[in-house]
């Protein structure tokens, strides 16, 4: 906020505090789990409607598992298993 041009605090009870809770891989937390082109109901669960790969911010996948899965994804849609 700016008064008398300064900027002044809300005060403690205004603020909210926001926690985000720690996202799980799901390959790492379930090791049964394996990523395959030819899965395209497990893929797309990982697809946009537009048809973009999601993030690994809101998916919650490690780096090494959301490299994998954005491999099969565009094999799947190589082969037009997967729409773009």
């Amino acid at each position: 906020m700016l008064t008398k041009g300064r900027f002044t605090r809300k005060p403690k009870t205004a603020r909210k505090k926001l926690f985000a809770r720690k996202k799980i891989c799901r390959f790492c937390a379930d090791k049964n789990r394996v990523i395959d082109y030819k899965d395209v109901k497990g893929l797309e669960s990982f697809v946009k409607e537009r048809g973009k790969i999601v993030s690994s911010r809101f998916s919650g996948n490690c780096l090494k598992h959301q490299r994998r899965l954005s491999d099969a994804i565009r094999r799947a849609r190589f082969l037009a298993l997967l729409s773009n």
